[in-house]
Formats: C-alpha cells, sequence, structure tokens
C-alpha cells in the first residue's frame, strides 16, 4: 500500500521533473528562417591557463595611450575556421584540452519590428558568449544547438563578439572523463545571425498519428502568448487549410484527416511542403508523415513490421582527422551508408548536425538519436541529471518535425544501479513530456552467458521502461565464443523487440592473417567474426535489427597499439583512408539479402 509520504515525493519528483525539462527556448526549423551565416575566418587565442576572463579578453581594449599595453591581442595572431574543431587545424592542438577564446567583428543593421537571434549549432563542450564587452549567454553541451537573443545587445556598427570555448572532461560532464572517441573542441558547427519578426511562429511540431494513417496532429506556438490570434497551416499537395486559434499561452492545436496521404518510409521518403503562416510571420519545411509503434515483439513502420538494417557513425571525417560540419560531410557519410543497403542510421553517441539529419531523411534512413550517456557517467549528482535533461530536450526541439527520427536514445552501456535507474527515467520522463510518439531505446552491454541454460540473459528489470531492447555485445573480439555460433541461444527482453546495437572487432585494411588470431588485426579475423555473429543472429528469436559498430574507422586515443595504427579505433566496415574492409561486403550482402525476401 502507498503511504502518504511516498505519494508527496512522487508528486514532488513528477514536479521537478517538469521544472528540470524546461531548458532554454529554441526556434523551430532555423534553416528555414532569414539568415546570415557567421562562418568563416575567426581571430584565436589559446587560454590554457584560463586568464581571459581575468584579463578582460571579451573586452578587446586596446593601447591608446604611450603607456598603455595589453598582454593579450587578437589582431595578427591565430586564425581558426569556424565551424570546425581546433585540433584538426593546427598539429600543436591535436591533444588539447582547456579554453580557446574566438572572436570577430559584426556590422549589424537591425530594423524595426525585427528580432535578431544568435544561434549556435554546437559548441563543443561549454562557452560563454559575450557581446561588445558583456557575457550574453553561456551553454554546456557539445552536440545540442543553443541561441541568444541579441535585439538590445547589438549596435550598428562594429560589434565584438567573442567565445570562450573549453572542452576540458570532467566527472559531471555529458560525457563525462573517459569516452572512446576524440575529445574535439571549438565552434564546431554554423553559427547564425537569424532575423525574425518581432512577433514570430517560434515553434510547431507536426506529424501523423501514431497509429491511424490519415490523422495528423499540429501544435503550433507564437511567440507572443496571446489568445485569439489566428495561424493558417497549409499543405498545398494534400489540399490541405486549417484555421487555428491561439490560446492564452499563444499556442495553438488541431488534429484532422487528410486523403490520399502518401506515408514516409526508407523506400519512397517522401516529404511535403507544410506552410505556416500568421499575422507577422510565415515560414515553410519539408516533412514527412508516417506511423510508428511497437506490438509485442515488433516494431511497425506504415503498419507492417520492420527489421532495422542499421549502421553507426560518428560525426568525423576520417580522411581530414576532423569533424563532419558541412552538407557535403553529410552527404559522403551518408552515401557510404546507403551502398551498404542500410535502412537505419544510429547517430552514435550524440546528435549529430542538422545536415546529416535531413540528409538522412530525404535519402530514406531511419535514424536512431541519442545523448552522450557514455559510461561513467555520474549518475548520482543532481546537476549532471539536470544537464542530461536539458541536452535530451535540446535534440528533441531540434528533431521532432523529422518522420526519419523512430528512436530516442537515452543511455549507452551503464551499469546497474537504482542510481542510474532514477537518472534513465528522468529522461523518458524528458523525452515524454515533449514527445509520446517516438520509440525510447538504450543500449547495454550487460548480457551474460549462463552455462546451465546454454544462452544469454541479462538481470536488469529496467528494460520493460524500454519501448525496444538494445545489446552491444562484441562476440569474437571481446568475448570468447562459450559454444559454436548458430548453437548460441538468446533468452534476452522476451516479449520486447531486440536490437543488436553494436558488434564487430577490429581490422587494419590490408592487413592479412589468421581467421583464429585476434591480435592480427587482419581483416581475414574481422571477416570470419562477422560470418560467425550472423550465425548466431538467425536463432535470436524476437531479433528486429542489428547496427554494426561501426561504418568508419574512427580517432580515440584509447588505443596506443602500433600495429592497427594507434589513435584509431579500426572497428570499421571502411578504412580512415576510405578503402571497404572484407566485412564491409558480408554486411552488404547479408543487407540484400532482405530485399529478395
Amino acid at each position: 500500500m502507498r503511504t502518504k509520504k511516498h505519494i508527496i515525493l512522487t508528486l514532488l519528483s513528477l514536479i521537478l521533473v517538469s521544472q528540470n525539462c524546461r531548458s532554454q527556448e529554441l526556434i523551430a526549423n532555423v534553416y528555414g528562417r532569414n539568415y546570415q551565416l557567421l562562418n568563416g575566418k575567426w581571430n584565436a587565442i589559446i587560454d590554457p591557463y584560463d586568464q581571459g576572463i581575468r584579463m578582460g579578453m571579451f573586452k578587446n581594449k586596446k593601447p591608446v595611450g604611450k603607456t598603455d599595453f595589453y598582454e593579450y591581442s587578437f589582431e595578427e595572431g591565430l586564425i581558426l575556421n569556424v565551424p570546425s574543431d581546433w585540433n584538426s587545424q593546427i598539429p600543436e592542438l591535436k591533444f588539447y584540452e582547456g579554453t580557446v577564446w574566438y572572436a570577430r567583428h559584426l556590422d549589424i543593421k537591425k530594423k524595426e519590428n525585427e528580432r535578431l537571434l544568435l544561434y549556435f549549432n554546437a559548441v563543443s563542450y561549454r562557452c560563454k558568449v559575450y557581446l561588445n564587452g558583456n557575457e550574453i549567454g553561456q551553454h554546456e553541451g557539445g552536440f545540442t544547438p543553443f541561441q541568444i537573443d541579441i535585439t538590445d545587445k547589438v549596435k550598428e556598427n562594429d560589434n565584438f563578439l567573442a567565445v570562450a570555448v573549453n572542452n576540458t572532461r570532467t566527472k559531471d560532464a555529458i560525457p563525462a572523463m573517459s569516452f572512446d572517441w576524440w575529445n574535439y573542441g571549438g565552434i564546431t558547427r554554423d553559427v547564425m545571425l537569424v532575423t525574425v519578426p518581432q512577433k514570430y511562429i517560434k515553434d510547431y511540431f507536426i506529424q501523423l498519428d501514431k497509429f491511424n494513417s490519415d490523422k495528423i496532429n499540429a501544435h503550433i506556438s507564437l511567440s507572443d502568448k496571446k489568445e485569439g490570434q489566428k495561424i493558417i497551416l497549409e499543405i498545398p499537395e494534400l489540399k490541405v487549410r486549417k484555421e487555428l486559434v491561439t490560446d492564452l499561452s499563444g499556442s495553438a492545436q488541431l488534429s484532422f484527416t487528410t486523403r490520399k496521404l502518401q506515408r514516409w518510409s526508407p523506400e519512397s521518403p517522401k516529404l511535403y511542403t507544410v506552410v505556416i503562416s500568421s499575422d507577422s510571420d510565415k515560414i515553410e519545411e519539408k516533412i514527412g508523415f508516417r506511423n510508428i509503434y511497437v506490438k509485442e515483439e515488433d516494431v511497425y513502420l506504415n503498419g507492417a513490421p520492420i527489421f532495422m538494417r542499421s549502421i553507426s557513425f560518428h560525426e568525423e571525417i576520417p580522411q581530414r582527422k576532423g569533424r563532419a560540419f558541412s552538407e557535403s560531410d553529410a552527404i559522403m557519410l551518408l552515401s557510404e551508408a546507403k551502398a551498404l543497403g542500410a535502412n537505419m542510421i544510429r547517430l552514435a553517441h550524440y546528435p549529430q548536425n542538422e545536415y546529416i539529419v535531413r540528409n538522412a531523411e530525404k535519402m530514406g534512413f531511419l535514424l536512431w538519436e541519442e545523448i552522450p550517456i557514455w559510461q561513467g557517467i555520474d549518475f548520482g549528482n543532481e546537476q549532471t541529471k539536470n544537464k542530461a535533461g536539458t541536452m535530451i530536450k535540446e535534440m528533441i526541439m531540434r528533431d521532432k518535425n523529422r518522420c526519419a527520427l523512430i528512436f530516442w536514445g537515452v543511455a549507452n552501456e551503464t551499469a546497474t544501479s537504482e542510481p542510474r535507474n532514477q537518472f534513465l527515467r528522468y529522461l523518458i520522463n524528458c523525452c515524454h513530456e515533449l514527445d509520446t510518439t517516438r520509440l525510447i531505446t538504450a543500449a547495454f552491454d550487460l548480457a551474460r552467458y549462463n552455462q546451465e541454460t546454454k544462452a544469454f540473459e541479462m538481470k536488469d528489470p529496467f528494460i520493460k521502461e524500454l519501448d525496444v531492447v538494445a545489446i552491444n555485445k562484441y562476440m569474437g573480439w571481446y568475448h570468447n565464443w562459450p559454444a559454436k555460433p548458430e548453437q548460441v541461444k538468446w533468452n534476452i527482453a522476451s516479449g520486447q523487440p531486440l536490437i543488436i546495437s553494436e558488434f564487430g572487432g577490429e581490422a587494419l585494411y590490408g592487413k592479412k592473417g589468421k581467421v583464429d588470431i585476434k591480435s592480427s588485426w587482419s581483416e581475414d579475423y574481422q571477416t570470419q567474426l562477422y560470418l560467425d555473429n550472423l550465425k548466431m543472429f538467425s536463432h535470436i528469436p524476437n531479433l528486429r535489427g542489428i547496427s554494426p559498430w561501426i561504418l568508419f574507422d574512427f580517432r580515440s586515443p584509447f588505443r596506443f597499439h602500433p600495429n592497427q595504427g594507434g589513435e584509431w579505433n579500426r572497428k570499421g566496415l571502411v578504412s580512415d583512408q576510405g578503402y571497404r574492409k572484407k566485412a564491409w561486403y558480408i554486411i552488404r550482402d547479408y543487407y540484400s539479402s532482405f530485399n529478395k525476401n
């Protein structure tokens, strides 16, 4: 029986969830707005001892008298590209963790009845932003966007914008002290100056109903929080024109049915032009419509069961050893996934840039997007939990209109504990507060082989709180085979869909060796490992998808062995130079077999 104290604590926790999930607002569809890119060459100062604030670098003072001097100058010094990471631009910054100051001058022509938003698509990992000598905002999280209203803070000529960026790993950060990818620092994605009307369309969420194939649900919010404002929603190709009226919060909701709707799918990634108009603003973008839900052990897309033929990649261009940030970068990564025959991409282990997400949708990829809750997280730290809530909200706010997104991921490889369970429940609540239509998943590495039952099992009751269970298991690499692959049984998440979200092993492209010697780092061993895993997968009754780790070799300070190249994780199906390994063809042929069935 529930006690009064328990009920009170539950109510308080729900209130805290609601409050903590409220981070800064983000404008919907920033690339559909009137904007100016602030990319290009920025002045920079490396500040390893964090002296910039004490010295007032953000004020950019110049000596004016004979006795004046300052021990810094942005002019005639270091120049860094924005967007990009600093690690790949200068050899001396390859491993650098610390603070770098970025700065540039701006001339801004501000008009009446307009608002100016300074929008950063991502800064890694934390930053403070200064305009004309004053701090105007700060942000933590290296993979989600943030914006600052600078309407009342700018002058017409010679605005000085400075950004202090720091990528130092800390215990309370997300990810934390140790993670198996490169700790790139810098202004890593587009910086934009966005112009909107004084009263603008702030946000919208337009989607097909979870189960009904002809019912569209729309929620639209205006920046002016007043009732009685008229909003027009149009989908011209479907001959839809609907009028909505705002409530006291400036929001409006509507559900309606439509005929002859073609649903989005990997085979036919149909997108419709959607137009939203208010008295003072108008915006349009391409939106697709699809149904996604779970029934027993199957994932249903548009009413039919689907098998996820997935692949993962990092937001990295291995050939230049740096962050991917442009549309051409996105096309390169996605084209290799398309050639493999994948129908889904796990955007591991963090929200990747919007060029990747939007082009994936156009090319017909389902998407799994997650925040970097990757091992080693301080689950008992309340501040860390709140940071995670902010990150997951920023991810959802940016991408909730992307129909390709079917999974929100809340964790990867986390150990069982009650603090972890509370932390992840909080993240699930944050997801549901903003979006109840997607499926919630998490990847676990806790599957253990039971010698008595001759099967893999997992004692983690938390999986029952997920829509889809995902398991990382590196059989033949980190774990030796307990029996012949075709004899290995699985008894995990019965009654739920199961995805093998990571498997594989390392190989150096072109390296030959025996198929039974791991330390050869050979393509031959990697190829046999993949063949063995595919044999095992055919005997997992509730398996509904696989996602090999990983598409490309990627940089990692975890790796020290010279025989495999050092500083690289060589689990890629494609080498750092873009050459396909033998195992690539094994997965390509396996994925192709689904098209023949």
